[in-house]
């Protein structure tokens, strides 16, 4: 069976650290508007933000894209409508109400058309080795990064990357639990070696029935890793994880705006 080529990007999320105006960081005339609208990876660095993840999915072989976004995001829709691409296919899918990670997955279900597709998040930007392992195996995944190397070669600070979740990994290499927001002690069970999640997956068509079967988590949202842990747990799927040492771009709030523009300054964009 040969690899995936699609791919979904939840771009749906409120942005709501990405609206606090209390940041020092100085921002053009044209990043403060978007970030204003809370709308992450329209955040213009030379181009939109998402440009860059979008030209990388196509760098690492995938060639349709689905945009989960609310049906408020007109910025987003009128963009990428009108722009001439030459190696991707730009979709879209509607996420009615910010519910969850869950819940968007669900809202690209008809975009799968039963295959296995990759999903990262619109305000993340991966090593394009990391997206083409992952379309690579084409079956139930997740990129999982050590803690240390995010800090060293990403713009994510140690404090910051503390309270991502942890990712355990079985023996052959298997999902076994995703901790959210561990605390010391749980951290210090991990020993030297801590991987954590930055939401980067190969959804498996199973996802979808998981999504349904879920409940509200007690943050109040249908969350994805609830879902996996459903896959895992209640319906046998395996999901492989491939562990990487390597740095992933962070544009959660306004003071990650320049250290992304910098590190993206030599990258070319190519849709």
């Amino acid at each position: 069976m040969r690899s995936t080529t699609r791919a979904v990007i939840l771009a749906r999320g409120l942005g709501t650290r990405m609206r606090r105006a209390d940041d020092s960081a100085m921002l053009t005339a044209g990043q403060a508007s978007v970030a204003d609208d809370g709308v992450k990876g329209m955040i213009p660095i030379k181009r939109p933000f998402l440009d860059y993840l979008i030209s990388a999915l196509a760098d690492a072989g995938i060639s349709d894209v689905c945009l989960v976004i609310g049906p408020e995001h007109h910025r987003v829709r009128e963009y990428y409508s009108a722009l001439e691409t030459t190696r991707v296919r730009v979709h879209f899918a509607i996420q009615e109400k910010p519910l969850g990670t869950a819940d968007a997955v669900l809202a690209a279900e008809s975009f799968a058309a039963g295959e296995n597709v990759l999903m990262v998040n619109s305000d993340n930007y991966y090593p394009v080795h990391t997206l083409a392992a992952l379309r690579e195996i084409n079956a139930a995944g997740v990129a999982a990064f050590e803690s240390d190397a995010l800090v060293r070669l990403g713009n994510i600070d140690a404090d910051r990357v503390a309270k991502f979740s942890v990712v355990r990994i079985g023996a052959e290499d298997e999902l076994v639990e995703i901790i959210e927001k561990p605390d010391a002690a749980t951290l210090a069970s991990f020993g030297d070696k801590v991987f954590v999640g930055m939401n980067s997956w190969s959804l498996p068509p199973e996802i979808y029935d998981a999504c349904r079967s879920i409940t509200v988590s007690p943050r109040g949202e249908l969350e994805l890793q609830d879902a996996v842990m459903h896959a895992v747990h209640v319906m046998g799927v395996t999901f492989r994880v491939i562990p990487f040492a390597d740095g992933v771009l962070d544009l959660s709030s306004r003071g990650d705006i320049a250290s992304v523009a910098e590190r993206l300054e030599s990258v070319e964009v190519r849709l």
